[in-house]
């Protein structure tokens, strides 16, 4: 009987220290939108710049097959890891410390800074005023679009994406979500522009955020949910109180025993 009282006692105890007040607005996804309203759309990932250390696809194609082929030579290979544990290798061009690829016949092309459009328009014009080619089709993909999740979700997780177009809300959904100790109000997204590393803070209970410009991820974005003050207070309370509660019992149970003798 007393022991009974002295684990409810215990357990009620541990409750009142972990737990607290929670603001349900703070856990939910764009508070405060309407049916029927109108966001309007964000740019997608067709502006991203190549950086350094880029694996670019680069696939030249015409009319006459067996000419375009020697143009089709990668010069390194990639094996890439899919959010399902899978891989695949695929060769494609590294774009090096200069900035630069190496193209067969071509030679080198300084292409960090561009966007692929403007890449695939160099490409083409040099095969056609060369007269290499009649009516090159150029396409070019990047092979190493990843990006990292990590901190408070599901499955923390580095994330290839092979179609090159992904929202951060679609990659928090590959990463299992954010867990209720997350800050959707606060989330820190780290990009790398021109060697830099910028960092920006996003409030994913915004409607806002539906037009922002980070709606849409970049190659190597690394996204960090930070734990909420929930978690960091229930695991600070359940450290400090741990010694009072185990030298309580321990006193509990020693004045039981007396008790009953």
């Amino acid at each position: 009987m007393y022991q009974k009282r002295i684990n409810s006692f215990l357990l009620f105890f541990l409750v009142i220290c972990v737990t607290s007040c929670v603001d349900t607005r703070k856990t939910t996804y764009f508070n405060d939108l309407q049916d029927g309203s109108v966001i309007p759309s964000t740019k997608d990932s067709g502006n991203i710049l190549i950086q350094r250390n880029d694996i670019l696809s680069i696939v030249i194609t015409s009319l006459n097959p067996e000419a375009s082929s020697i143009f089709n030579a990668p010069n390194t290979s990639i094996t890439n890891f899919t959010s399902t544990g899978s891989n695949q290798s695929t060769g494609g061009y590294l774009v090096n410390s200069e900035g630069l690829i190496q193209l067969p016949i071509l030679g080198n092309f300084k292409v960090a800074g561009l966007t692929k459009k403007e890449l695939k328009e160099q490409i083409t014009s040099t095969l056609t005023e060369k007269k290499l080619l009649t009516d090159p089709i150029v396409t070019i993909r990047h092979l190493n679009f990843e990006i990292t999740i990590i901190g408070e979700v599901t499955k923390p997780s580095v994330i290839t994406i092979p179609n090159e177009k992904i929202s951060l809300i679609k990659a928090l959904g590959l990463a299992g979500d954010i867990t209720i100790y997350g800050k959707k109000d606060n989330v820190l997204l780290i990009r790398e522009i021109s060697g830099k590393r910028n960092i920006t803070r996003l409030d994913l209970n915004s409607p806002g955020f539906l037009s922002s410009p980070y709606y849409f991820l970049q190659p190597n974005d690394i996204v960090y949910v930070e734990a909420n003050k929930n978690k960091v207070a229930g695991s600070s309370a359940i450290r400090q109180a741990a010694p009072i509660i185990l030298s309580a019992l321990s006193v509990l149970l020693l004045t039981l025993q007396l008790i009953k003798k």
